[in-house]
């Protein structure tokens, strides 16, 4: 059933810690600004995420390979990248709330409100030319349309053009001009931009006055760079071939919001793959294609998934776009697609003195080779699957259950086993059951309450099959298997049990859509 989005994105925060997915950290001290802790259930939903999105992007490609790079590294590293002069964000104040927010994200909220409105006028004329409807012809003759995508535009180029050339003066005009108004006071006067750095900064050294300023790493995509030239010669890797990481990364976010959507501390999933110059383009289109994809196969809909080209590039890209996913609280990045050209090796050349090339003996070239990253956040991936599974559904006799109806695939527990009753030989048999399954699925035992409490405790953890045993069980060795999204139930026999709950939960299942 659609509900508000504030009010969708409250409901979700309070199931995932209610059923152990996320809890707020350090919360019996009052807890950590934008800080998570991962539950039982969500950690195990996580490891799931991780592992298909590890399983698809190494296991399924010959010439991909995984590391895990330290999270502390060379201070140089950071200077290179550029992190050190230019990894900012552009704070601006209330006077009146004395709130502090970032001036880009207050321009972009207010392009997300001219969005709606373009959608808000497609859904009435789809309701009202029905199958007739021609989106895009509507998109490009309609006035309404056309006048708010222009807006829009202009916005967007003004913005990045004025963040691009460090005008800061140009971006609070932009927000006067267009009376962006505080979000809690209502209030419309606004201090000067500045520049915040990111970075978390610490020391390295036994004592404080020997000792050497580090980062925590705010990427993970610089420990790819930095182990180029050794994961290249080590593994004999010919061009092209590409890195994969999975690793934490710091950013001192001042405007941490929208639950774990947001957050200081975060996952990410990278892989940069590393190209002939000149083949690069080509290859960012295989790449946005073939992560379209991955997240597709999930089933968490089409429809919620589009395509954000970048209108104003970094300075180390010739392309980018973000794949952007309808959240609760509407369409925003998810993962990003880009194409980074030669800039980072060359920078770490420069620094380094080392050379990070690619001898061609085709060719008898050697050269830089070009990067095309993509780079997901695992912890973004982890609220899009929670925040489209999550279902209030009404029964046919009226009641109303709360579902999380999880891909099986990625479930924290494949399979519940559940006896009838906590005696008459019933739980002895339940436990024979879980030994024989637990060797190819995680199971949740649990015999507490009647069995409609516990089909409904399964349900909101997204628990995609649970199985029965009765007194019948007993006599004749069949169980009851039932279905999580359907509600159906059906008795096969005990040795079929496996075969059954594996048939559904398989990562291969996901796998094979690729």
């Amino acid at each position: 059933m659609a509900q508000p989005e504030d009010n969708l994105l409250k409901k979700i925060t309070a199931h995932a810690k209610e059923y152990g997915f996320i809890f707020p950290s350090s919360e019996i001290y009052d807890g950590l600004g934008a800080a998570y802790d991962y539950g039982q259930n969500g950690v195990e939903l996580k490891n799931k995420i991780k592992n298909y999105w590890w399983k698809a992007m190494v296991q399924m490609h010959e010439n991909i390979v995984g590391i895990d790079a330290s999270i502390f590294m060379h201070p140089a590293t950071w200077k290179a990248s550029g992190h050190v002069d230019a990894f900012n964000d552009p704070l601006i104040d209330n006077k009146d709330s004395k709130k502090r927010y970032r001036a880009d994200v207050l321009v972009e909220d207010y392009l997300a409100k001219l969005e709606a409105k373009i959608e808000k006028e497609v859904a009435k004329a789809e309701k009202r030319f029905g199958a007739d409807f021609d989106q895009a012809q509507f998109l490009s003759t309609n006035p309404n349309v056309l006048r708010n995508q222009t807006k829009i535009d202009e916005i967007s180029h003004r913005l990045g053009s004025s963040l691009e050339k460090g005008d800061l003066a140009d971006v609070k005009a932009l927000i006067e001009e267009l009376e962006i108004a505080d979000p809690v006071s209502g209030s419309k006067s606004w201090t000067e931009v500045r520049q915040f750095n990111l970075m978390f900064s610490t020391e390295m050294g036994s004592l404080a006055e020997g000792a050497n300023t580090i980062y925590l790493r705010p990427e993970t995509a610089q420990g790819i760079f930095v182990n180029y030239l050794n994961v290249q010669k080590s593994g004999r890797m010919k061009l092209p071939f590409g890195i994969a990481q999975i690793g934490k990364a710091f950013r001192n976010e001042i405007i941490a919001r929208q639950f774990i959507f947001r957050m200081r501390e975060f996952e990410q999933m990278e892989m940069q793959f590393f190209v002939k110059p000149g083949e690069e383009l080509e290859w960012y289109e295989h790449w946005k294609a073939q992560r379209m994809a991955w997240h597709k196969s999930l089933g968490l809909g089409d429809d919620h998934y589009r395509f954000h080209d970048h209108i104003n590039l970094a300075h180390y890209a010739n392309a980018a776009t973000d794949i952007q996913f309808q959240f609760p609280m509407g369409f925003k990045e998810l993962e990003g697609i880009h194409s980074r050209t030669d800039f980072d090796l060359k920078a770490h050349e420069e620094h380094s003195g080392k050379k990070l090339r690619f001898f061609d003996h085709h060719t008898n070239e050697s050269y830089v080779p070009y990067v095309v990253e993509t780079s997901i956040g695992l912890d973004r991936m982890f609220l899009a699957v929670l925040s489209s599974a999550y279902q209030e559904e009404t029964l046919e006799d009226g009641s109303v259950r709360t579902v999380l109806k999880l891909p099986p695939a990625l479930a924290p527990y494949e399979v519940a086993i559940l006896p009838l009753l906590k005696k008459d030989g019933l739980p002895e048999k339940a436990k024979e059951i879980l030994a024989e399954l637990q060797f190819q699925f995680n199971c949740q035992y649990d015999d507490k309450d009647a069995i409609g409490k516990r089909y409904r405790r399964q349900d909101a953890i997204g628990t995609p099959f649970c199985v029965t045993i009765d007194h019948e069980s007993l006599n004749d060795g069949m169980v009851t298997i039932r279905d999580r999204d359907d509600l159906s139930q059906e008795r096969v026999s005990i040795q079929s049990i496996q075969s059954k709950i594996a048939e559904k939960t398989a990562i291969e299942s996901l796998l094979r859509k690729l």
